[in-house]
């Protein structure tokens, strides 16, 4: 008879026989949850569909079609003799062997022997004898067959078990089968039957909580048949696998100078390293050791390809060039777009690729919520790269050839670190290097080897040559450092030390206009820094009425605001659709799908910013983009209004643009000053620049003494907050303000409350 094993590991249960040390069978409660305890679950499960039985909920009573049959061929008669049961069983299953029938037996016998020293009467240890012999014909006949054989049968029970049911499996694990008791409302009901846990073992392991809700055989098998499907994505594996980063004995960069063959000689692997490098160990010589680096990589015949940042988003020719269909689940999608994975010069190259993009795909399936729009955004995105760079990283691959894949800075793209992770799983060395400590990455992964050095340095492109390499001096590095000492989270800033920003609107008293009006930016509430991008408090408001009805005072209050970066726009419109406009006729080519398309807008002929900072004309692009998405302007993405708003914020003044140009975004911002005594409505041109300057940074106000409802129209929702000052005048001339003086008493001290 069998003894009840002790079990070290859940895999313990698959071990054959021969090495048990002796008849040993395992009877485990598995009554809580943990990664490890569900994949063990879905093998046990495939190994009880395979040569076992498995059983979810109670097994059903012998009915009386069952009752009658046993009747039929065995008769009423019982006795508590072991000869009686091998006789009776040799009947009733022909087809066990006599080590088999002596195992099942010897259980059997045992089991109603403890029930009668327990205190059951012949009476009820014949219903148990009917029961277990009717549950052995008709629920487990094909695992009494194999009994005693090198690979023991495993059940699956699922459920709280019954007295009489944990009985027969006692029997069936005294004669040789491993038994899982999936307990997924916890072990309670099973210690009403067992107290004292003497016929099986409670599996218990640090870090296991409950199950998850709707955990048990249906979704063991929803589980395994999804496996099986994905299997068929893949076809033919590869018969490589990454080793990455197990063979780098000295954590370091110069670690890709490895050669291949000094990495390892399985021939099942190749051995490939996956990096991130946080800051640099010597500023002072760190651009001549990338460029040795890059020398040296080149001269022992290493594919190399470099990339400055993150990777630029696929082209819209390159997404056209992507086949792909209507896709319902991650499966489809990854096996409709696996099928523009080609490398006819080497098929275990493409097997590779193919597989490494098919795990990577459904394990984003989680990222992505389900949504499989999103991932095949992501997925289209991951094949363009990879037909983009896989000309210069594998030209003519052959094993065990291992190519270097280098990002040089900013990794801020969830997509684009998720593009390096897919390199990594090729013969690929993948190397991100972030001289700069300001600028953090999105990459992480567990098999990701990350370096962190002291020091920092600002730089934009790696040196692929030597007219790109650039050596600074000790006094360089050093107003470097201290620059960092200063104007790192210190209240302090260098000029244009930021190159993003965005904006906030400050829900202000009138009376705090004229304070807050000529005051530097980082003066204000709210103002804030974060990395490389600052948050900008803006003045937004519509000023009805004129105070006291005094309209000389008004026209002064108002010059007194007109400062050198202010525009002031003393006739309505501004800016009418009838006005040349350079950028109109070729707006309809700058967006797609909701996206400017930014290369394209640079590279055309009718762009006006090609003279700005870099920096300056990404910050336009940007709040362009913003103003879209936000929808602000009436009919935008509804009636071709969007076309409108791209020719009218891609053609601003010479006079916006320069202050634009000079902007410091910690300093005083540009301001725009628009007064309206008419009863005119402002242009949907106007509306467009005045809700764009604003996202730019520009502090807006608009002075409308009549209080009509004059600069709504083209809005969407209410742009400017409104307040009121005093009564309505109408049909005022706006004068010359040059000529507008200050005389006795009438200030701008007076007029909010302050004394002389």
């Amino acid at each position: 008879m069998f003894q009840l094993a002790k079990l070290t590991q859940l895999n313990d249960c698959f071990r054959p026989l021969s090495q048990r040390g002796g008849a040993r069978a395992y009877f485990l409660r598995i009554a809580a949850y943990s990664g490890d305890v569900a994949a063990f679950l879905r093998r046990y499960y495939e190994a009880a569909r395979r040569s076992g039985v498995i059983i979810d909920g109670r097994i059903p009573n012998p009915d009386p079609g069952n009752l009658a049959y046993f009747n039929e061929m065995m008769g009423a008669d019982f006795r508590m003799d072991a000869g009686f049961l091998s006789q009776r069983l040799q009947k009733w299953l022909p087809r066990m062997t006599d080590g088999q029938r002596t195992a099942v037996v010897t259980a059997m016998y045992a089991t109603l022997d403890d029930m009668r020293r327990q205190g059951k009467n012949d009476n009820m240890l014949r219903n148990a004898y009917i029961k277990y012999m009717c549950w052995l014909y008709y629920k487990f006949e094909r695992i009494v067959n194999v009994l005693g054989g090198e690979t023991l049968p495993k059940i699956l029970y699922a459920g709280d078990v019954s007295h009489y049911e944990l009985q027969l499996l006692t029997v069936l694990s005294r004669a040789g089968a491993d038994i899982v008791l999936l307990e997924t409302g916890g072990d309670q009901a099973y210690l009403t039957v067992d107290p004292q846990s003497a016929l099986s073992r409670l599996y218990q392991a640090p870090g296991m909580g409950p199950f998850p809700a709707g955990f048990g055989v249906k979704r063991l098998q929803e589980d395994l048949q999804r496996e099986v499907e994905r299997q068929r994505l893949y076809g033919t594996l590869p018969s490589l696998s990454p080793c990455t980063n197990a063979w780098v004995q000295r954590p370091e960069l110069n670690a890709v100078q490895t050669a291949v063959q000094a990495r390892g000689s399985d021939a099942r692997f190749f051995y490939n390293l996956f990096l991130c490098q946080y800051g640099v160990e010597d500023s002072l010589t760190y651009t001549n050791d990338l460029f040795a680096l890059y020398q040296a990589l080149k001269g022992g015949g290493r594919r190399i390809c470099v990339v400055n940042g993150d990777p630029p988003p696929p082209t819209p020719e390159e997404i056209a060039a992507v086949k792909r269909g209507n896709y319902t689940s991650a499966e489809q999608l990854a096996a409709g777009l696996s099928a523009n994975i080609r490398y006819p010069a080497n098929i275990e190259l493409q097997r590779l690729m193919t597989k490494a993009f098919i795990d990577l795909v459904l394990e984003e399936e989680t990222s992505c919520g389900g949504s499989v729009a999103k991932l095949t955004s992501r997925a289209v995105s991951l094949i363009c790269w990879l037909s983009r760079y896989q000309k210069e990283l594998f030209p003519d691959w052959k094993a065990p050839e291992v190519a270097v894949f280098l990002q040089f800075g900013r990794c801020a793209s969830d997509i684009g670190a998720l593009f390096l992770r897919l390199l990594a799983r090729l013969p690929v060395d993948v190397l991100v290097l972030l001289p700069n400590l300001n600028e953090g990455s999105v990459l992480r992964t567990p098999d990701l080897l990350e370096i962190h050095s002291p020091q920092s340095v600002a730089m934009d492109r790696f040196p692929v040559d030597q007219n790109q390499a650039r050596v600074t001096t000790a006094a360089y590095q050093a107003e470097r450092d201290l620059d960092r000492l200063m104007y790192q989270d210190t209240g302090l800033y260098r000029n244009q030390q930021y190159a993003k920003a965005s904006t906030v609107l400050l829900q202000t008293m009138y009376e705090e206009i004229p304070i807050l009006w000529d005051q530097e930016l980082k003066y204000r509430p709210s103002f804030s820094a974060a990395g490389d991008t600052v948050t900008l408090p803006v003045i937004c408001q519509k000023i009805c009425g004129v105070k006291d009805g005094n309209a000389s005072q008004y026209w002064l209050d108002i010059k007194k605001l007109i400062t050198p970066d202010t525009e002031v726009v003393r006739s309505v419109p501004w800016v009418q659709g009838t006005d040349p406009n350079p950028v109109k006729p070729y707006a309809t080519q700058f967006l797609k799908n909701g996206k400017l398309l930014r290369s394209k807008i640079k590279a055309h002929s009718a762009y006006l910013y090609g003279i700005l900072r870099a920096e300056v004309q990404e910050h336009l692009l940007d709040k362009l983009q913003l103003l879209l998405d936000q929808k602000l302007i009436r009919g935008t993405f509804e009636n071709g209004t969007e076309y409108t708003v791209i020719a009218t914020a891609l053609n601003l003044p010479k006079d916006l643009l320069r202050k634009i140009q000079k902007f410091d975004f910690t300093k005083k911002n540009p301001k725009l000053i628009y007064i309206n005594t008419t009863e005119k409505m402002i242009s949907l041109e106007d509306s467009i620049l005045t809700a764009f300057l604003s996202l730019v940074g520009f502090d807006v106000l608009f002075f409308v003494p009549t209080g009509y409802q004059c600069i709504e129209q083209h809005f969407a929702r209410p742009f400017a907050g409104e307040t009121q000052i005093g009564d309505y005048l109408y049909d005022l001339r706006i004068p010359d303000f040059n000529t507008v003086q200050e005389s006795g008493l009438h200030s701008i001290r007076k007029l909010f409350g302050r004394s002389s």
